[in-house]
């Protein structure tokens, strides 16, 4: 019988070698991971509702869009960027040390380019919360127009 993996200790260990990210990324990506399942797997049968259904890297993407503009609002880029991330690619490899270290799963077709040009952030995650017409607000430095 093959030992369940404790993801706290399991964590500690990608953290040890993998320094980029925030721990909180990896709980984050984990819970947007249910989110994703959860949207993508609404037709699936009764039956199949009772495991974890593979969801795409760009599904993922979805879910983790909407998990975080409902836990974080118009601080969402602040958030991410204070865990390292700071892009969709950031979100690949955070899953994929997750998948490295047995923690999630994958398929044949799965890689990290599947979260190549998801989408840019500003637009994401920023631009919701911006006012529209003329009384927009400039992008500060460095964002995109």
């Amino acid at each position: 019988m093959q030992k369940s993996l404790n993801f706290e200790e399991v964590l500690e260990t990608i953290l040890a070698k993998d320094t980029r990210y925030h721990r909180d990324a990896y709980f984050f990506v984990r819970d947007a991971l249910d989110v994703a399942q959860k949207k993508f797997t609404q037709t699936a049968s009764r039956a199949a509702k009772d495991k974890p259904m593979h969801v795409s890297g760009q599904q993922l993407l979805e879910g983790i869009r909407a998990h975080a503009l409902e836990q974080f609002g118009p601080l969402t880029m602040m958030v991410l960027d204070e865990w390292g991330v700071r892009r969709c690619e950031d979100f690949g490899e955070i899953v994929f040390n997750m998948v490295e270290s047995s923690l999630l799963g994958k398929t044949d077709n799965d890689s990290r380019e599947d979260f190549k040009g998801g989408y840019e952030f500003y637009t994401a995650f920023r631009k919701p919360y911006l006012p529209t017409g003329r009384t927009a607000l400039k992008p500060l430095a460095g964002e995109p127009g």
